[in-house]
Protein backbone atom coordinates (compact mmCIF):
# COMPACT_ATOMS: atom_id res chain seq x y z
CA UNK A 1 0.00 0.00 0.00
CA UNK A 2 1.45 3.39 -0.88
CA UNK A 3 2.18 6.10 0.75
CA UNK A 4 -1.42 8.02 -0.05
CA UNK A 5 -3.58 5.46 0.50
CA UNK A 6 -2.21 4.20 3.75
CA UNK A 7 -2.39 7.53 5.77
CA UNK A 8 -5.76 8.33 4.13
CA UNK A 9 -7.08 4.70 5.99
CA UNK A 10 -5.51 5.67 8.73
CA UNK A 11 -7.33 9.11 9.01
CA UNK A 12 -10.76 7.33 8.01
CA UNK A 13 -10.65 4.71 10.56
CA UNK A 14 -9.14 6.21 13.43
CA UNK A 15 -11.58 6.95 16.16
CA UNK A 16 -11.50 8.30 20.51
CA UNK A 17 -11.48 4.77 20.81
CA UNK A 18 -8.74 3.43 19.32
CA UNK A 19 -6.35 6.15 21.66
CA UNK A 20 -4.57 5.26 24.65
CA UNK A 21 -5.13 7.07 27.76
CA UNK A 22 -1.64 8.05 27.32
CA UNK A 23 -2.04 9.50 24.12
CA UNK A 24 -5.39 11.15 24.87
CA UNK A 25 -3.17 13.02 27.92
CA UNK A 26 -0.62 14.05 25.77
CA UNK A 27 -3.28 15.46 23.22
CA UNK A 28 -5.01 17.11 26.14
CA UNK A 29 -1.44 18.96 27.46
CA UNK A 30 -1.02 20.58 23.89
CA UNK A 31 -4.42 22.07 23.38
CA UNK A 32 -3.80 23.40 26.36
CA UNK A 33 -0.45 24.88 25.42
CA UNK A 34 -1.70 25.60 22.51
CA UNK A 35 -4.49 28.15 23.33
CA UNK A 36 -2.79 29.76 26.19
CA UNK A 37 -0.22 31.17 23.53
CA UNK A 38 -3.08 32.02 21.31
CA UNK A 39 -4.50 33.91 23.61
CA UNK A 40 -1.45 35.66 24.29
CA UNK A 41 -0.52 36.31 20.87
CA UNK A 42 -3.63 37.89 20.11
CA UNK A 43 -2.46 40.98 21.57
CA UNK A 44 0.79 41.17 19.14
CA UNK A 45 1.16 43.72 16.55
CA UNK A 46 0.93 41.82 13.45
CA UNK A 47 -2.12 39.41 14.77
CA UNK A 48 -3.65 43.11 15.26
CA UNK A 49 -3.03 43.80 11.47
CA UNK A 50 -4.19 40.51 10.30
CA UNK A 51 -7.27 41.15 12.40
CA UNK A 52 -7.91 44.48 10.99
CA UNK A 53 -7.59 42.49 7.28
CA UNK A 54 -10.23 40.21 8.77
CA UNK A 55 -12.68 42.24 10.72
CA UNK A 56 -14.76 43.82 7.49
CA UNK A 57 -16.41 40.10 7.45
CA UNK A 58 -15.46 38.33 10.55
CA UNK A 59 -18.64 39.02 12.19
CA UNK A 60 -20.98 36.74 10.03
CA UNK A 61 -19.24 33.66 10.29
CA UNK A 62 -19.68 30.96 13.24
CA UNK A 63 -16.38 30.47 15.12
CA UNK A 64 -14.36 32.58 17.41
CA UNK A 65 -10.82 33.84 16.60
CA UNK A 66 -9.83 33.67 20.07
CA UNK A 67 -8.41 36.52 22.55
CA UNK A 68 -10.92 39.18 20.55
CA UNK A 69 -14.76 39.53 20.40
CA UNK A 70 -14.57 38.32 16.31
CA UNK A 71 -16.41 35.86 14.60
CA UNK A 72 -15.70 34.55 11.26
CA UNK A 73 -15.76 31.90 8.88
CA UNK A 74 -14.57 28.73 9.57
CA UNK A 75 -11.46 29.11 7.52
CA UNK A 76 -11.34 32.87 8.16
CA UNK A 77 -10.43 31.53 11.87
CA UNK A 78 -8.60 28.53 11.26
CA UNK A 79 -6.39 31.40 9.31
CA UNK A 80 -6.67 33.93 12.01
CA UNK A 81 -6.28 31.38 15.11
CA UNK A 82 -3.51 29.77 13.32
CA UNK A 83 -1.38 32.70 13.00
CA UNK A 84 -2.04 34.33 16.09
CA UNK A 85 -0.79 30.62 18.13
CA UNK A 86 2.44 31.58 16.24
CA UNK A 87 2.62 34.86 17.12
CA UNK A 88 5.10 34.92 19.81
CA UNK A 89 6.92 31.35 18.72
CA UNK A 90 5.71 29.97 21.97
CA UNK A 91 4.04 27.13 21.15
CA UNK A 92 5.13 23.44 20.98
CA UNK A 93 7.77 21.35 18.65
CA UNK A 94 7.99 17.67 17.22
CA UNK A 95 11.53 16.99 16.30
CA UNK A 96 10.34 14.66 13.59
CA UNK A 97 8.23 17.38 11.67
CA UNK A 98 11.08 19.65 12.34
CA UNK A 99 8.55 22.14 13.17
CA UNK A 100 5.47 23.16 15.31
CA UNK A 101 2.78 20.78 15.33
CA UNK A 102 -0.26 21.81 17.37
CA UNK A 103 -1.25 24.81 15.89
CA UNK A 104 -1.63 24.46 12.64
CA UNK A 105 -3.94 21.48 13.33
CA UNK A 106 -5.75 22.48 16.49
CA UNK A 107 -7.31 26.36 14.95
CA UNK A 108 -8.55 24.11 11.95
CA UNK A 109 -10.07 21.35 14.07
CA UNK A 110 -12.08 23.95 16.81
CA UNK A 111 -13.21 26.28 13.77
CA UNK A 112 -14.39 23.14 11.79
CA UNK A 113 -16.35 22.17 15.14
CA UNK A 114 -17.95 25.06 15.86
CA UNK A 115 -18.60 25.20 12.15
CA UNK A 116 -20.52 22.00 12.45
CA UNK A 117 -22.32 22.74 15.65
CA UNK A 118 -23.68 25.64 13.81
CA UNK A 119 -24.86 23.55 11.10
CA UNK A 120 -26.22 20.87 13.11
CA UNK A 121 -23.35 18.21 12.21
CA UNK A 122 -21.77 15.80 14.07
CA UNK A 123 -18.10 16.16 15.80
CA UNK A 124 -18.38 18.88 17.97
CA UNK A 125 -18.07 16.83 21.07
CA UNK A 126 -14.66 16.96 22.98
CA UNK A 127 -13.79 13.29 22.10
CA UNK A 128 -13.83 13.65 18.32
CA UNK A 129 -12.21 17.11 19.13
CA UNK A 130 -8.93 15.23 20.64
CA UNK A 131 -8.96 12.77 17.97
CA UNK A 132 -9.15 14.36 15.19
CA UNK A 133 -6.31 16.50 16.63
CA UNK A 134 -4.02 13.68 17.16
CA UNK A 135 -4.73 12.46 13.50
CA UNK A 136 -3.36 15.73 11.94
CA UNK A 137 -0.40 16.09 14.70
CA UNK A 138 0.15 12.31 13.57
CA UNK A 139 0.43 12.72 9.86
CA UNK A 140 2.10 16.17 9.69
CA UNK A 141 4.93 14.43 12.01
CA UNK A 142 4.97 11.95 10.30
CA UNK A 143 5.59 13.04 7.03
CA UNK A 144 8.02 15.53 8.26
CA UNK A 145 10.28 12.65 8.81
CA UNK A 146 10.15 11.40 5.34
CA UNK A 147 10.74 15.10 3.82
CA UNK A 148 14.13 14.41 6.07
CA UNK A 149 16.23 17.63 6.49
CA UNK A 150 17.18 18.86 3.16
CA UNK A 151 13.40 20.20 2.67
CA UNK A 152 14.55 22.45 5.75
CA UNK A 153 17.76 23.21 4.54
CA UNK A 154 16.31 24.46 1.11
CA UNK A 155 14.23 27.17 2.94
CA UNK A 156 10.66 25.12 3.44
CA UNK A 157 9.02 25.36 6.78
CA UNK A 158 7.29 22.35 7.91
CA UNK A 159 5.20 24.37 10.08
CA UNK A 160 3.06 25.35 7.00
CA UNK A 161 4.28 22.64 4.82
CA UNK A 162 3.64 19.44 6.38
CA UNK A 163 1.43 21.65 8.66
CA UNK A 164 -1.25 22.10 5.51
CA UNK A 165 -2.01 18.16 5.18
CA UNK A 166 -2.03 17.20 8.93
CA UNK A 167 -4.80 20.18 9.88
CA UNK A 168 -6.76 19.08 6.43
CA UNK A 169 -5.97 15.16 7.81
CA UNK A 170 -7.62 16.28 11.47
CA UNK A 171 -10.85 18.00 9.62
CA UNK A 172 -11.07 15.34 7.46
CA UNK A 173 -11.30 13.19 10.23
CA UNK A 174 -13.63 14.99 12.22
CA UNK A 175 -15.85 15.33 9.30
CA UNK A 176 -15.98 11.48 9.30
CA UNK A 177 -14.81 11.24 5.54
CA UNK A 178 -14.24 8.12 3.91
CA UNK A 179 -10.56 6.82 2.51
CA UNK A 180 -11.66 8.15 -0.90
CA UNK A 181 -12.28 11.53 0.32
CA UNK A 182 -9.57 11.81 2.28
CA UNK A 183 -7.07 11.24 -0.83
CA UNK A 184 -9.00 14.27 -2.12
CA UNK A 185 -8.10 16.42 0.95
CA UNK A 186 -4.66 15.87 1.08
CA UNK A 187 -4.06 16.46 -2.60
CA UNK A 188 -5.82 19.81 -2.61
CA UNK A 189 -3.89 20.70 0.29
CA UNK A 190 -0.83 19.76 -1.05
CA UNK A 191 -1.35 22.44 -4.07
CA UNK A 192 -2.17 25.41 -1.12
CA UNK A 193 1.42 24.36 1.35
CA UNK A 194 3.98 27.20 1.27
CA UNK A 195 6.19 28.82 3.43
CA UNK A 196 9.34 30.24 3.22
CA UNK A 197 11.98 30.15 6.27
CA UNK A 198 13.43 33.48 4.53
CA UNK A 199 10.49 35.10 6.35
CA UNK A 200 11.60 33.77 9.78
CA UNK A 201 11.78 36.84 12.54
CA UNK A 202 9.16 39.15 10.33
CA UNK A 203 5.32 38.76 10.56
CA UNK A 204 4.90 36.41 8.00
CA UNK A 205 6.53 33.60 9.84
CA UNK A 206 3.16 33.10 11.89
CA UNK A 207 1.06 33.56 9.27
CA UNK A 208 2.55 30.47 7.90
CA UNK A 209 0.54 28.51 10.79
CA UNK A 210 -2.45 30.39 9.86
CA UNK A 211 -2.33 29.83 6.09
CA UNK A 212 -1.59 25.92 6.95
CA UNK A 213 -4.69 25.68 9.07
CA UNK A 214 -6.78 27.76 6.68
CA UNK A 215 -6.17 25.21 3.85
CA UNK A 216 -6.83 22.39 5.95
CA UNK A 217 -10.25 23.42 6.54
CA UNK A 218 -10.69 24.22 2.73
CA UNK A 219 -9.43 21.33 1.56
CA UNK A 220 -11.42 19.02 3.79
CA UNK A 221 -14.29 20.84 2.77
CA UNK A 222 -14.14 20.77 -0.52
CA UNK A 223 -13.26 17.12 -0.31
CA UNK A 224 -16.49 16.38 1.50
CA UNK A 225 -18.06 17.89 -1.46
CA UNK A 226 -16.81 15.71 -4.14
CA UNK A 227 -13.76 17.91 -5.37
CA UNK A 228 -10.81 15.74 -6.56
CA UNK A 229 -7.07 15.99 -6.57
CA UNK A 230 -4.49 13.95 -7.39
CA UNK A 231 -4.68 10.18 -5.12
CA UNK A 232 -1.33 9.46 -4.96
CA UNK A 233 -0.02 13.21 -4.39
CA UNK A 234 2.59 12.20 -2.10
CA UNK A 235 4.78 9.70 -3.59
CA UNK A 236 3.82 10.63 -7.17
CA UNK A 237 6.03 11.50 -10.03
CA UNK A 238 5.63 15.83 -9.32
CA UNK A 239 3.53 14.68 -6.25
CA UNK A 240 4.25 16.34 -2.43
CA UNK A 241 7.34 14.39 -1.69
CA UNK A 242 9.75 15.25 -4.66
CA UNK A 243 8.36 18.26 -4.84
CA UNK A 244 9.51 19.38 -1.12
CA UNK A 245 12.63 17.04 -0.95
CA UNK A 246 13.71 16.56 -4.26
CA UNK A 247 16.21 13.70 -5.45
CA UNK A 248 16.56 11.16 -3.11
CA UNK A 249 15.79 12.84 -0.11
CA UNK A 250 11.94 11.75 0.12
CA UNK A 251 11.73 8.58 2.51
CA UNK A 252 8.33 7.68 2.33
CA UNK A 253 9.61 4.70 3.89
CA UNK A 254 10.08 6.54 6.97
CA UNK A 255 6.15 7.25 7.13
CA UNK A 256 5.69 3.79 8.27
CA UNK A 257 2.41 2.87 9.93
CA UNK A 258 1.11 5.61 10.98
CA UNK A 259 0.88 5.16 14.91
CA UNK A 260 2.77 2.75 15.46
CA UNK A 261 3.93 4.68 17.67
CA UNK A 262 2.15 7.55 17.96
CA UNK A 263 4.39 10.69 17.07
CA UNK A 264 2.88 12.46 19.98
CA UNK A 265 4.07 10.00 22.73
CA UNK A 266 7.53 9.16 20.59
CA UNK A 267 9.84 10.95 20.19
CA UNK A 268 6.88 13.48 21.76
CA UNK A 269 6.21 17.03 22.12
CA UNK A 270 8.91 19.57 23.16
CA UNK A 271 6.88 22.49 25.22
CA UNK A 272 8.75 25.99 25.10
CA UNK A 273 9.78 27.44 28.13
CA UNK A 274 10.61 30.26 26.21
CA UNK A 275 8.99 32.57 23.46
CA UNK A 276 11.31 32.26 21.27
CA UNK A 277 13.11 29.77 18.36
CA UNK A 278 13.54 26.08 20.16
CA UNK A 279 17.37 25.94 18.63
CA UNK A 280 18.23 28.34 21.47
CA UNK A 281 16.64 26.97 24.44
CA UNK A 282 19.06 24.71 25.44
CA UNK A 283 21.72 27.63 25.07
CA UNK A 284 19.13 29.34 27.34
CA UNK A 285 18.99 26.60 29.96
CA UNK A 286 22.89 26.87 29.94
CA UNK A 287 23.27 30.39 30.40
CA UNK A 288 20.33 30.47 33.18
CA UNK A 289 22.49 27.82 35.00
CA UNK A 290 25.35 29.42 34.57
CA UNK A 291 23.93 33.01 36.35
CA UNK A 292 22.41 30.65 39.10
CA UNK A 293 26.10 29.18 40.27
CA UNK A 294 28.12 32.81 39.97
CA UNK A 295 25.75 35.89 38.99
CA UNK A 296 27.03 37.27 35.54
CA UNK A 297 27.67 41.03 35.00
CA UNK A 298 27.71 42.35 31.86
CA UNK A 299 30.51 44.22 32.50
CA UNK A 300 32.68 41.22 33.78
CA UNK A 301 32.02 39.11 30.91
CA UNK A 302 34.74 39.00 28.35
CA UNK A 303 32.97 36.44 25.86
CA UNK A 304 29.67 34.03 26.16
CA UNK A 305 30.65 31.27 23.87
CA UNK A 306 27.77 28.45 22.24
CA UNK A 307 28.70 25.36 20.75
CA UNK A 308 25.97 23.42 18.89
CA UNK A 309 25.41 20.49 16.86
CA UNK A 310 25.84 20.97 12.97
CA UNK A 311 23.08 22.70 11.53
CA UNK A 312 21.30 24.08 14.93
CA UNK A 313 22.11 27.51 13.62
CA UNK A 314 19.85 27.29 10.27
CA UNK A 315 17.01 29.15 11.42
CA UNK A 316 18.79 31.59 13.77
CA UNK A 317 19.58 33.87 10.73
CA UNK A 318 19.83 37.38 12.54
CA UNK A 319 23.20 38.28 14.06
CA UNK A 320 22.26 41.84 15.25
CA UNK A 321 18.40 42.21 15.43
CA UNK A 322 16.49 45.22 15.25
CA UNK A 323 13.28 43.98 16.75
CA UNK A 324 11.65 41.37 18.63
CA UNK A 325 10.87 39.08 16.09
CA UNK A 326 14.06 39.33 15.00
CA UNK A 327 15.17 38.58 18.54
CA UNK A 328 13.38 35.32 18.14
CA UNK A 329 15.93 34.18 15.78
CA UNK A 330 19.29 35.36 17.04
CA UNK A 331 21.31 33.34 19.56
CA UNK A 332 23.29 36.06 19.92
CA UNK A 333 20.34 38.19 21.23
CA UNK A 334 19.21 35.47 23.47
CA UNK A 335 22.56 35.12 25.11
CA UNK A 336 22.55 38.71 25.57
CA UNK A 337 19.27 38.94 27.06
CA UNK A 338 20.25 36.19 29.15
CA UNK A 339 23.44 38.01 30.65
CA UNK A 340 21.54 41.04 31.29
CA UNK A 341 18.18 39.62 32.45
CA UNK A 342 18.77 36.37 34.02
CA UNK A 343 15.28 35.30 32.24
CA UNK A 344 13.65 34.99 29.17
CA UNK A 345 10.12 36.19 29.34
CA UNK A 346 7.91 38.08 26.65
CA UNK A 347 9.15 41.20 27.33
CA UNK A 348 12.94 40.13 26.78
CA UNK A 349 11.17 39.62 23.23
CA UNK A 350 9.34 43.15 22.48
CA UNK A 351 11.22 45.49 19.83
CA UNK A 352 12.52 47.66 23.37
CA UNK A 353 14.06 44.69 24.87
CA UNK A 354 15.75 44.01 22.08
CA UNK A 355 16.95 47.85 20.83
CA UNK A 356 18.19 48.84 24.62
CA UNK A 357 21.48 50.49 24.54
CA UNK A 358 23.22 47.33 27.11
CA UNK A 359 22.09 44.64 24.27
CA UNK A 360 24.13 46.45 21.53
CA UNK A 361 27.25 46.91 24.25
CA UNK A 362 27.30 43.27 24.82
CA UNK A 363 26.34 41.43 22.00
CA UNK A 364 29.62 41.47 19.99
CA UNK A 365 30.51 39.19 23.03
CA UNK A 366 28.38 36.50 21.87
CA UNK A 367 29.46 34.03 20.06
CA UNK A 368 28.13 30.63 18.34
CA UNK A 369 29.69 27.53 17.04
CA UNK A 370 28.64 24.45 15.05
CA UNK A 371 30.35 21.50 16.59
CA UNK A 372 30.66 17.74 15.32
CA UNK A 373 30.52 16.97 18.91
CA UNK A 374 28.29 18.09 20.09
CA UNK A 375 26.30 15.39 18.23
CA UNK A 376 27.10 12.93 20.94
CA UNK A 377 27.56 10.01 18.94
CA UNK A 378 23.65 10.67 17.36
CA UNK A 379 23.26 7.45 14.74
CA UNK A 380 20.84 9.12 12.79
CA UNK A 381 20.99 12.77 13.12
CA UNK A 382 19.08 13.58 9.96
CA UNK A 383 16.00 11.86 11.04
CA UNK A 384 15.13 14.99 13.33
CA UNK A 385 15.41 18.31 13.38
CA UNK A 386 18.87 19.73 13.96
CA UNK A 387 18.06 22.25 16.76
CA UNK A 388 17.08 19.43 18.92
CA UNK A 389 19.88 16.55 18.53
CA UNK A 390 22.92 16.36 20.53
CA UNK A 391 24.08 18.84 23.28
CA UNK A 392 24.70 22.23 23.90
CA UNK A 393 27.88 23.80 25.28
CA UNK A 394 28.07 26.87 26.35
CA UNK A 395 31.07 28.71 28.15
CA UNK A 396 31.01 31.74 30.24
CA UNK A 397 34.59 34.17 30.38
CA UNK A 398 34.70 36.79 32.34
CA UNK A 399 37.52 39.35 32.14
CA UNK A 400 39.38 38.10 35.39
CA UNK A 401 40.04 34.85 33.18
CA UNK A 402 38.10 32.47 35.06
CA UNK A 403 35.88 31.02 32.53
CA UNK A 404 32.71 28.46 33.29
CA UNK A 405 30.77 25.70 31.24
CA UNK A 406 27.85 24.75 31.24
CA UNK A 407 26.28 21.71 29.54
CA UNK A 408 22.91 21.01 28.64
CA UNK A 409 21.41 17.71 26.45
CA UNK A 410 17.72 17.98 26.76
CA UNK A 411 16.15 21.51 27.41
CA UNK A 412 13.28 22.12 29.88
CA UNK A 413 9.88 21.46 28.00
CA UNK A 414 11.15 18.40 26.01
CA UNK A 415 9.77 15.02 27.40
CA UNK A 416 12.84 14.17 28.64
CA UNK A 417 12.44 17.23 31.02
CA UNK A 418 8.91 17.60 30.74
CA UNK A 419 6.59 20.15 32.27
CA UNK A 420 4.50 19.39 34.99
CA UNK A 421 0.85 20.40 34.96
CA UNK A 422 1.40 22.63 37.30
CA UNK A 423 3.96 24.22 34.70
CA UNK A 424 1.15 24.27 32.12
CA UNK A 425 -1.44 26.09 33.87
CA UNK A 426 1.09 28.57 35.48
CA UNK A 427 2.00 29.35 31.43
CA UNK A 428 -1.37 29.15 30.53
CA UNK A 429 -2.69 32.13 32.93
CA UNK A 430 0.49 33.97 32.12
CA UNK A 431 -0.65 33.92 28.33
CA UNK A 432 -4.03 34.31 29.10
CA UNK A 433 -3.69 37.10 31.21
CA UNK A 434 -1.89 39.23 28.30
CA UNK A 435 -5.77 39.56 27.11
CA UNK A 436 -7.02 40.85 30.76
CA UNK A 437 -8.61 37.07 31.39
CA UNK A 438 -9.12 37.13 35.22
CA UNK A 439 -6.49 34.44 37.20
CA UNK A 440 -10.41 32.89 38.07
CA UNK A 441 -11.30 32.79 34.92
CA UNK A 442 -8.11 31.33 33.40
CA UNK A 443 -8.46 28.15 36.35
CA UNK A 444 -12.26 27.66 34.94
CA UNK A 445 -11.30 27.46 31.77
CA UNK A 446 -7.60 25.25 32.10
CA UNK A 447 -9.90 23.09 34.35
CA UNK A 448 -12.65 22.58 31.87
CA UNK A 449 -10.17 21.91 28.84
CA UNK A 450 -8.16 19.43 30.52
CA UNK A 451 -11.24 17.62 31.21
CA UNK A 452 -11.96 17.70 27.24
CA UNK A 453 -12.39 14.04 26.65
CA UNK A 454 -15.93 14.21 28.79
CA UNK A 455 -17.12 17.37 26.70
CA UNK A 456 -20.30 16.87 24.95
CA UNK A 457 -20.17 20.12 22.93
CA UNK A 458 -16.75 21.88 22.94
CA UNK A 459 -18.09 25.33 21.61
CA UNK A 460 -19.14 25.60 25.23
CA UNK A 461 -15.19 25.82 26.20
CA UNK A 462 -14.83 28.46 23.47
CA UNK A 463 -16.69 31.31 24.86
CA UNK A 464 -14.80 32.14 28.14
CA UNK A 465 -11.76 32.39 25.54
CA UNK A 466 -13.10 35.56 23.75
CA UNK A 467 -12.51 38.75 24.74
CA UNK A 468 -10.82 42.22 23.40
CA UNK A 469 -6.93 41.88 22.39
CA UNK A 470 -5.16 44.04 24.23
Amino acid sequence: MEATERIAHFVAETRLETLSAEVVTAAKRAVLDTLGVTLAGAAEEGSRLLLDSLSATADAGPAHIFGTDLRASASQAALANGALGHALDFDDVNVNMRGHPSVPVLPAVLAVAEAAEAAEAAGSDGGAVLSAFVVGFEVECKLGRALGASSYARGWHATSVAGALGAAAACANLLRLDAARTRNALGIASSMACGTRQNFGTMTKPLHAGLAARAGVEAADLAARGFTAAPDILEAPMGFGVLFSPGDDWRPERIGDPGKPWDILSPGINVKQYPCCYMTHQALDATLAATERRPLDAAEVESIEVRVSPGSTSALIHHRPTSGLEGKFSMEYTLAAGVLDGRFDLAAFSDDGVTRPAIAGILPRMHKEEDPRCLGGDPDPGARSSGTIGFVEVTATRRDGVSETVRVDKPTGSPERELSWHDLETKFHDCAAQTGMTPAAAAASFAAWRDLRHCGDVTTLLEPLAGSAG
